[in-house]
């Protein structure tokens, strides 16, 4: 995590405090011991799933007893909701500052930077990322109501974005059938994303090969897009 990163989720930190989700005590750590905390917690839910989380082996992984742990969270149920929310809370304040980038580029390009920008965004916040991937992969219901549907509705409102705007500018088909071609881009560009960041989907999907860059990927992605929607593709490249 880089200093500007930290400061972003210790306001959230504070937040969830206010809100009695995490103590005083945790709040007041030295932020070494507060991110060996949260890391811990991360790391343990990339490998079994967020609603797997022992308290034990959390402790374990920060160097810290688990009386400690009671004394930040008051048990294994408010330690999974700090952590759900701090990492729906950090995911979408950090897609909310990429979604403004994305707003003033044109069509072909912001699908192109959404998914190059998506993979190097998510090369840097592993541990969010993994722990919201297991919880949309692992089927849990109520993490799907708590984790994966306010990011997901972040993402697919990316994705409109775009496309509204490129229809305001002129560069979709009128003919277009654009709510229905919205929700279809956003599961085409999760699904290529995805797998690039998740060998065992890639597996099933069949995205990633080292015959073919991920460059080629984006490209095609693009180019298949918009052929499909876009007016005088050759003009708008």
């Amino acid at each position: 995590m880089t200093v500007s990163d930290w400061k972003e989720i210790h306001s959230h930190i504070l937040d969830l405090e206010q809100e009695g989700l995490v103590s005083r005590t945790f709040r007041r750590l030295d932020p070494d011991r507060q991110k060996a905390v949260l890391e811990a917690i991360l790391d343990a839910a990339a490998e079994k799933g967020p609603s797997s989380i022992n308290i034990r082996e959390v402790a374990e992984r920060a160097g810290v007893s688990v009386g400690s742990l009671y004394t930040y969270f008051s048990s294994r149920e408010g330690l999974l909701r700090f952590s759900t929310e701090l990492c729906v809370r950090f995911i979408v304040d950090d897609l909310g500052e990429f979604r403004a980038l994305l707003s003033s580029l044109p069509l072909r390009d912001a699908l192109k930077a959404y998914m190059v920008g998506g993979i190097e965004w998510s090369q840097t916040q592993l541990g969010f990322v993994q722990y919201f991937t297991r919880a949309a992969y692992l089927g849990d219901p109520e993490l799907a109501d708590r984790v994966v549907k306010p990011v997901a509705e972040t993402f697919r409102a990316i994705v409109e974005e775009i496309l509204t705007l490129a229809v305001s500018r002129g560069e979709i088909r009128p003919d277009v059938d654009v709510d229905a071609v919205i929700r279809i881009v956003n599961a085409l560009t999760i699904a290529v994303v995805d797998s690039m960041l998740l060998p065992y989907l890639n597996s099933y999907l069949q995205v990633s090969v080292p015959e073919i860059p991920e460059e080629r990927v984006f490209d095609a992605v693009v180019d298949l897009v918009c052929r499909g929607i876009a007016v005088e593709q050759e003009k708008t490249r």
